[in-house]
């Protein structure tokens, strides 16, 4: 419910800037054409255009919004954001459309035929005003589009931003059509035209930057160095390479989906935290509300199990035991990281000579191998086993023998076991299951089994459950 809410408080905060744009788009459009048309000046007819180009993109941002901004569903599995690129790819080909029309208006009145040009107090009081409204929208817009990454709003930013400079640029014209007149300078009254084609230059540059980057966006394209620092991210403790970086954008939310490879002897417990600290890792160097990241583990090509082998028996000759062997690369060259059990080492001296030994044999064994690196533990004491209160014995049979019927699949629990060790209250049994059970449905219900037996025993260490099929005869 929460995420919802927050969703939903986005997609108002995101239409409520919008329709702000439009009500500005359509004030200053209105004004513009009302002075153009009094003062006869191209410059201002040509911002004119160019604000009714804004109304209709400010009005394709509103709907853009509005769009982008419902959830995904079964026709759109990624969501609805790339609503929000067409409309800029559209507000994009406007944008030139008017373009062309300004450069052909100002060519016309430069070469072709005189225009007068009226530089009155209302055309300067016009533009002025079109500053100090584009001014604020573009700041609104560009608040809700860093707080949001929404990149409909972002454009319509851009858009606005590149007005104020435009309008500057039409002031500047009328500056000089005024002063034409009172130096008696005609050729100066064309610096209304050349005023346009300033507005043209600008807003082509913007249409193009614009189009670029929208249509990367619809192609997903990313910056190089975004998938640099996703691998980079990804490349934590265990990951021996990467096998596999894509990343999309879909309106503001962003997808990334990575395969990493990992030793193929890695315990399945430890592959998982392996991926998750990885997605983490990822999350934390992207920069968008909504990230979804898939992380596919994927098992090194190499054999590298004669090695483990190799590298246990090496370690029994030396009277160690080593466990959590690990094999990768380095700059190319193999290394080596373990566990090494000493047993009747007297002090750490005595142990690192021992492991030193051990290490030295490993390096005539793998030939080319770079680090080694053992970390050295005490052969670990015998854990005390005792038996467990009886009444918490029978509060785990009875919560076990209520449960098993409620799990929608056929479970025989047997050779229950309820112990104390080490001070952990531990329970395990056995649980037949029908051959045919999916090995998901299993594991869920090895999941409920537990949930439910540490909701009752809230002293409850471990709970370990051998799932198995019927004994066949």
């Amino acid at each position: 419910m929460p995420e919802t809410s927050a969703f939903e408080s986005a997609g108002r905060e995101k239409r409520s800037a919008a329709l702000s744009s439009v009500v500005a788009a359509v004030f200053l459009t209105g004004m513009k054409v009302v002075v153009g048309l009094l003062t006869g000046s191209l410059g201002i007819l040509a911002e004119a255009a160019h604000s009714g180009l804004d109304l209709v993109a400010a009005f394709l941002t509103l709907v853009a919004v509005r769009l982008s901004s419902r959830p995904a569903d079964p026709t759109h599995t990624y969501g609805h954001g790339k609503v929000e690129n067409l409309s800029a790819m559209f507000e994009t080909a406007l944008l030139l459309l008017t373009c062309a029309w300004i450069v052909y208006e100002a060519i016309r009145r430069l070469f072709f035929e005189h225009v007068v040009v009226e530089a009155s107090v209302w055309a300067f009081a016009v533009m002025a005003v079109s500053i100090v409204v584009d001014a604020t929208r573009s700041r609104v817009l560009k608040r809700a589009a860093r707080k949001h990454h929404s990149q409909a709003l972002e454009a319509d930013a851009l858009h606005f931003s590149t007005d104020i400079w435009s309008s500057a640029v039409v002031i500047a014209g009328l500056v000089f059509v005024g002063i034409a007149k009172a130096a008696g300078l005609p050729w100066l009254a064309r610096a209304d035209a050349v005023a346009a084609l300033g507005v043209s230059v600008i807003v082509v540059y913007v249409s193009l930057r614009l189009g670029k980057k929208t249509i990367a966006d619809l192609l997903d394209g990313i910056p190089a160095t975004l998938r640099e620092e996703v691998e980079r991210a990804a490349h934590v403790p265990g990951v021996l390479e990467i096998r596999r970086a894509r990343i999309r954008r879909s309106g503001p939310d962003m997808f990334v989906d990575v395969v990493l490879v990992v030793s193929r002897n890695e315990a399945f417990e430890h592959a998982h935290d392996i991926s998750e600290t990885a997605e983490e890792a990822i999350r934390r160097v992207l920069d968008a509300p909504s990230v979804d990241i898939t992380v596919h583990v994927a098992p090194s090509q190499e054999d590298d199990g004669d090695s483990i082998a190799a590298i246990r028996s090496l370690a029994v000759r030396h009277h160690l035991a080593a466990h959590d062997i690990r094999l990768y690369e380095v700059d190319g060259r193999p290394a080596l990281d373990l566990h090494l059990e000493i047993k009747d080492a007297s002090d750490v001296a005595e142990a690192h000579a021992r492991a030193t030994a051990f290490e030295e044999a490993a390096r005539r064994a793998m030939p080319g191998v770079g680090r080694i690196f053992s970390h050295l533990e005490p052969v670990k004491a015998a854990v005390p086993v005792e038996v467990s209160p009886a009444g918490e014995d029978a509060r785990l049979r009875r919560i076990i023998a209520k449960v098993a019927p409620t799990l929608g699949i056929r479970c025989d629990p047997h050779e229950i076991l309820v112990e104390d060790i080490g001070g952990d209250l531990t329970v395990s049994f056995h649980c037949t299951l029908d051959p045919e059970t999916a090995l998901a449905d299993a594991h869920s219900l090895t999941e409920r089994f537990e949930h439910a037996l540490r909701a009752g025993v809230p002293r409850l260490a471990r709970v370990l459950i051998h799932i198995e099929p019927p004994e066949t005869s």
